[in-house]
């Protein structure tokens, strides 16, 4: 057992107690404090990456209690990547807050660093209970995170979200609640063994706590008609709150990558494919009503907002298909769509603090200083989110059409696929212009002050990732590939949490 498993919620949380009760911290202490445990991350994450890049599956019980009975945390490919990009995400966030965001509260850098926790904690965890604690941890940061600097829209705002939110949480908890008073068991590769062996019985009450728990994932992926919250919330955030939040969107679509394949999936008796008839469809009317929201959007942080959803239903018609190829062109592009949408959500609010009087707004306006810079940051911004050669958005959504051409409703599936892809164009040609081309004669302003680096530093970051998915796209796709080959086969997961041999715990399991 491995102890570099429980070092990525390790880090977060001793880091974010610290700086909780280091109030009397000087600005500059709490910065570098903070910094210096999200950069850990990266070096973590790229340790564990070397650990499971051959396929091997690294199970961490914690008290050295054997699952099913404890609490277990479990990397794979799958999670490893996500705490990848959550670390690379972090660092850039971190380093753009640093710019100015963190100062409008004195518990940022906490609130983070709990964010973090959450965010890493969801991505391990190996059992439906502590996946919900997670999801607690990492809401209720969300929520301060998204009060930062206050303000109407913003308490607006968070309102909405808490009370969703509080709802989406309440029905976990029926979700959890259900499935383990069906099957006695929490733990996923548990469940995974168990759900072929439940009777015709108690069968619809597992049917409908999946059921219960999609509906849930759906809520927190923002998935329509549940998602009309986010781009108003994401909107109203920070700059480098937002850039963070396009992680926080991920967890959702990651819980129905991790569960439905394993648990639900082929082999799981009367339930099996539970999520195959609901996905799809849910799928392309999010996608379609994204892409028509980034066309409508009047300021660039609420067409970046609506990014989110319209990547969000890109993402799970791709995990909707339930094949291996489908789950391929979900990892790849859940690793491009995190990046751009976190860049999208920088880059807006660099230019709503260069246009003094416009602000974001999509509106005609004196030229923007230093457009040269801020419009070349937003070309290659704009030609990878939306899917244009030769960056990696457009590797991601081939993916996608190549996975949904061998599926039923295929005709349907590539033409809302690219249809929406073509409104995004339209979209953000149209933001492109009017921010940096068709602008109206007016005097310089001198008193606007060049970009902090550090704020153009953490754009260009991102977008130096999102170039490397692309120069190394031959080792990305691999990697891909090999990680959809572990969700369409579970039985690796189940062997490697339970072991070889279950046989001696289904006995302890008939004497509870």
């Amino acid at each position: 057992m491995t102890h570099l498993v429980i070092l990525p919620i390790l880090l977060p949380l001793v880091a974010g107690s610290v700086l909780l009760f280091g109030a009397r911290l000087a600005q500059g202490a709490r910065r570098a404090l903070a910094f210096a445990a999200t950069l850990a991350l990266l070096p973590v994450a790229l340790l564990l990456l070397e650990r499971v890049h051959d396929g091997t599956q690294l199970v961490y019980a914690l008290g050295d209690w054997a699952p099913p009975f404890g609490i277990v945390l479990v990397a794979d490919r799958l999670a490893v990547v996500m705490l990848l990009l959550t670390a690379v995400v972090g660092v850039a966030s971190l380093l753009y807050a640093a710019a100015g965001d963190d100062a409008r509260g004195p518990q940022y850098h906490a609130l983070f660093q709990f964010q973090l926790l959450g965010i890493n904690g969801a991505f391990l965890t190996g059992d439906l209970f502590n996946l919900f604690v997670f999801f607690e941890v990492l809401l209720i940061a969300s929520y301060a995170l998204l009060l930062h600097g206050l303000g109407a829209r913003r308490v607006a705002a968070a309102i909405h979200v808490v009370v969703l939110n509080l709802i989406g949480s309440a029905l976990f908890l029926f979700a959890v609640g259900t499935l383990y008073g069906v099957t006695g068991t929490l733990n996923l590769a548990d469940l995974a063994r168990v759900m072929p062996l439940l009777g015709p019985d108690v069968a619809p009450l597992a049917r409908s706590g999946a059921l219960l728990l999609l509906g849930v994932f759906a809520l927190k992926a923002a998935l329509l008609p549940l998602g009309f919250w986010l781009p108003r919330a994401y909107a109203a955030a920070t700059g480098a709150t937002a850039a963070l939040f396009a992680v926080l969107t991920k967890v959702g679509v990651y819980a129905v990558l991790r569960i439905y394949p394993l648990v639900f999936g082929e082999g799981a008796g009367e339930v099996a494919n539970v999520a195959a008839a609901w996905v799809p469809p849910v799928a392309l009317l999010t996608l379609a009503f994204g892409a028509l929201g980034v066309l409508a959007a009047q300021t660039l942080r609420s067409m970046a907002g609506w990014m989110v959803v319209y990547s969000v239903g890109t993402l799970l018609v791709a995990v909707g298909l339930f094949t291996e190829a489908g789950y391929a062109a979900a990892v790849f592009y859940m690793a491009h769509s995190t990046l751009a949408i976190a860049a999208v959500f920088l880059l807006a609010d660099l230019v709503a603090g260069q246009r003094a009087t416009a602000g974001d707004r999509l509106d005609v306006a004196d030229a923007i200083p230093h457009r040269v810079l801020l419009g070349g940051l937003f070309l290659i911004t704009a030609v990878t989110v939306a899917g244009l050669p030769p960056l990696s958005g457009f590797v991601g959504k081939l993916m996608v059409l190549e996975a949904a051409q061998l599926a039923p409703g295929a005709v349907v599936n590539w033409s809302v696929l690219l249809i929406a892809a073509l409104v995004v164009i339209v979209a953000v040609a149209r933001a492109g212009s009017a921010l940096f081309w068709r602008t109206v004669p007016g005097p310089a302003d001198a008193a606007t002050p060049r970009p902090d680096a550090r704020a153009v530093g953490a754009v260009a970051g991102l977008l130096a990732c999102l170039v490397g998915l692309v120069a190394w796209g031959g080792a990305a796709t691999s990697f891909a590939w090999s990680t959809a080959g572990q969700l369409a086969d579970p039985s690796g997961y189940v062997t490697a949490v339970l072991g070889p041999d279950a046989a001696a715990r289904e006995q302890r399991r008939s004497l509870r």
